[in-house]
C-alpha cells in the first residue's frame, strides 16, 4: 500500500527568476536542498543553462506576459524568488531606459501573472544601492533612499510595486538590500561566470590568471582611508541562505518585511587585492583609472534585522572564504565548456 499525498500539504514548487544567474543558482541548490523544487524562469541572456541543475529549465523572457502566465499554469508554484534583472552600474548610467523596461516593466509583468494566478508570496532580490552615497554610516533598513543610478532606481520602483501590490492584492514580500556579492558553491558545482565578467573579485581572479589584462581600479581619489572605493562583502552562499529562510518566513505567515544582508565591515578596493594574493598565492596585476560614472565612495550594510528576526548567520562571509571559493570554482573551468 503506498501512501496517498496530502491535498492540504502546501505546494512545495518555487518559481526562481534569473535562476541561471550567479545568485539565482546558488538559491535553487539550497532550495532543493530544503525539499523545495525550484523551476528556473530565465532568458538566458546573461545565465547560463549549465547552471540549473536542480529542477526544470522554462527559458523565457519576463517580458513575455504569455509565457510567464504558462509557467504559473504548469508549476503553480506557492512562491517566487525573484532574482532577474541587469545590474552592471556603468551600463545602467549609460543606458537607463535599457534598465527601467528590463528590471521594473519585466517585475510588473511578473507581479501581474502573480495576482492572476493566484501566487501571493514573493521574495524579492533588491540592493543597497537603492541608499545612494552615504558615507561614514552603516546602513540599516529605515536609512533614506537616494540611489545614484538607474539600477538603484529600478529596484527601488519594484519595492514600491510590491507595497502597492501588497496593499491592492495582498501580495507577501520579503526584499532583500544587498550589495558586493562573492565567492562560490563551496563544491564548486556553480559559481560566478559572467561574459563579461565585472565584479571586482572575479576580475581579478581572471587578472591573476592571466585571462585578461591587468585589473584597473576606478578611481583612488576617493574620500576613504586609502582613496579606493568601500565596499560590504556577502558569501553568496550565505546570501542564498537568507532567501530561504525569508521564504520559509512567508510560508509561515509572517507578513511584508524588508531586511538588510551585509556583514558591517566594508573593505576598500585595495583591501581585496591584498587579501585575493593571500587567497590565490599570486599577485594581483593592477593599475589606476578614473573613477567610474554612478559609484558611491562607501556603502557598508548591517543586518541586525536579518540575524534577530530571519535567524540568520554569515558562515562563510570573510574576505578569506570567498577568494578561495571563487578561486577554486575559477580552477574547475566554469561554464566555458
Amino acid at each position: 500500500m503506498t501512501d496517498t499525498p496530502d491535498a492540504t500539504a502546501p505546494k512545495r514548487i518555487v518559481l526562481v527568476t534569473g535562476g541561471a544567474g550567479y545568485i539565482g543558482s546558488h538559491a535553487c541548490k539550497l532550495l532543493a536542498q530544503q525539499g523545495f523544487t525550484p523551476v528556473t524562469f530565465d532568458s538566458l541572456s546573461t545565465g547560463w543553462a549549465q547552471a540549473v541543475k536542480f529542477g526544470p529549465l522554462v527559458q523565457a523572457d519576463l517580458l513575455d506576459r504569455a509565457a510567464l502566465d504558462a509557467a504559473f499554469a504548469e508549476y503553480q508554484p506557492c512562491a517566487v524568488m525573484h532574482f532577474a534583472a541587469l545590474s552592471q552600474v556603468g551600463e545602467a548610467t549609460r543606458d537607463p531606459g535599457l534598465y527601467w523596461r528590463n528590471n521594473v516593466c519585466g517585475s510588473l509583468n511578473l507581479i501581474e501573472a502573480m495576482v492572476d494566478a493566484g501566487c501571493s508570496n514573493i521574495v524579492f532580490s533588491s540592493t543597497c544601492a537603492t541608499y545612494g552615497d552615504q558615507d561614514g554610516i552603516v546602513l540599516d533598513e529605515d536609512s533614506s533612499q537616494n540611489p545614484l543610478n538607474a539600477y538603484g532606481a529600478s529596484k527601488l520602483a519594484v519595492e514600491g510595486m510590491l507595497r502597492d501590490f501588497g496593499v491592492s492584492h495582498g501580495l507577501n514580500s520579503v526584499i532583500f538590500r544587498y550589495f558586493n556579492v562573492a565567492g562560490a558553491d563551496p563544491e564548486a558545482e556553480i559559481g560566478e561566470w559572467h561574459q563579461p565578467e565585472t565584479h571586482l573579485i572575479p576580475v581579478m581572479i581572471e587578472a591573476v590568471a592571466g585571462a585578461r589584462p591587468a585589473l584597473v581600479i576606478h578611481g583612488n581619489d576617493y574620500p576613504t582611508h586609502d582613496g579606493t572605493c568601500i565596499r560590504d562583502y556577502v558569501h553568496v552562499m550565505d546570501l542564498a541562505r537568507a532567501h530561504v529562510l525569508g521564504l520559509d518566513w512567508l510560508l509561515d505567515g509572517r507578513g511584508n518585511r524588508v531586511f538588510n544582508l551585509g556583514t558591517g565591515v566594508g573593505f576598500s578596493v585595495a583591501e581585496v587585492i591584498a587579501q585575493c594574493r593571500a587567497g590565490t598565492g599570486h599577485r594581483v596585476p593592477h593599475s589606476f583609472g578614473p573613477r567610474r560614472a554612478g559609484d558611491a565612495a562607501a556603502l557598508v550594510s548591517g543586518s541586525r534585522r536579518a540575524v534577530e528576526e530571519l535567524g540568520w548567520t554569515q558562515e562563510r562571509s570573510s574576505l578569506k572564504l570567498m577568494i578561495e571559493d571563487a578561486w577554486r570554482w575559477y580552477k574547475t573551468g566554469g561554464y566555458s565548456g
